[in-house]
């Protein structure tokens, strides 16, 4: 029987490869694969000038991966800073038999790391939960807007405001590489041309009441983070959102992987496309003040207000 070589990892020569990073061809330890992964989420700060010394950083955890393995990476990194302060903001949107395990993890993870959690409910800061919103949806609209448009839309100024109730300076987003190359591709097919100018490492300050979204895991693969909170011990909540299977990305998410198996690093090229077409698109946004809710917004009638006003619905004063 002949023995199978063991492969070593390409950084130090000396171990043997865990992983084996398809896009580059590298070879990782264990030890190299985490020094890696902590290294680009440095780069990216550096690169994209996301952070000072001084930030107070608002993390938006779910309990999944993604945010818990930010979380857990920006807190050793930001360790040796120390007049930057994290604080980490969870928002429940309400949907049953789903976001109580993420919840828990959540505070289990802050708690061992030293982090204050803070938790915001739709229900609260709008007066429905997601559920209820997307059953008067159904009979109002049957072939309206689906959960996701709703859910995104508040989760958004759902974190923004928890950002803003603790003084944050910025707003730390664990989107990922697949994310990034997902939203692109998105934007492309419903021709959306200023929101690719919208997104980005960084969101300029939009008014006082906008905080700055950094995403520092942008370039990263969602399998590798799932690698790095397995190297780590990070338990998180890995079940699928009830909602998510029947959204317009979960259809562009299968695309883009079955192409990144025929094309290793097409989520890259993707990525940078996204870059280059930013680069030539100025985007111009007055602030207006809502007519409906009196919130800041760059329309005179908010996305979220205008989502409720097609269902019948008021929203809850802030």
């Amino acid at each position: 029987m002949v023995q199978q070589k063991t492969t070593k990892c390409s950084i130090c020569k000396v171990k043997n490869a865990v992983y084996f990073q398809k896009h580059s061809g590298l070879y990782f330890c264990k030890k190299d694969f985490i020094l890696s992964f902590e290294r680009r989420i440095r780069r990216n700060i550096n690169k994209y000038k996301l952070l000072k010394e001084d930030d107070i950083i608002a993390i938006g955890v779910s309990g999944g991966k993604d945010s818990l393995s930010l979380l857990y990476a920006l807190n050793k990194i930001e360790s040796k800073f120390t007049k930057s302060k994290l604080i980490a903001i969870m928002i429940d949107e309400g949907i049953k038999g789903y976001r109580k395990e993420g919840i828990k993890l959540a505070v289990q993870m802050t708690k061992e790391l030293g982090v204050s959690l803070k938790v915001f409910s739709f229900k609260d800061l709008f007066g429905y939960t997601l559920d209820e919103i997307v059953e008067i949806a159904r009979k109002k609209l049957p072939n309206g807007p689906a959960p996701c448009s709703y859910c995104g839309t508040l989760r958004r100024r759902a974190l923004n405001y928890g950002a803003k109730s603790v003084n944050a300076t910025k707003l730390a987003t664990a989107h990922n590489l697949d994310d990034e190359a997902q939203t692109f591709l998105m934007n492309i097919l419903r021709s959306d041309i200023d929101r690719i100018g919208r997104t980005g490492p960084l969101t300029q300050k939009l008014d006082d009441f906008f905080v700055p979204r950094i995403k520092p895991m942008r370039n990263i693969p969602e399998k590798e983070i799932v690698l790095y909170a397995h190297y780590n011990n990070i338990p998180f909540h890995g079940v699928e959102c009830p909602y998510a299977p029947i959204s317009f990305r979960s259809d562009i998410r299968d695309f883009i992987n079955k192409m990144e198996q025929i094309r290793p690093g097409i989520k890259y090229a993707l990525l940078n496309s996204g870059d280059k077409i930013r680069s030539f698109i100025t985007v111009s946004r007055p602030i207006y003040t809502c007519i409906r809710c009196n919130q800041p917004s760059t329309t005179k009638i908010c996305k979220v207000c205008s989502l409720f006003d097609k269902i019948g619905l008021t929203l809850k004063d802030f």
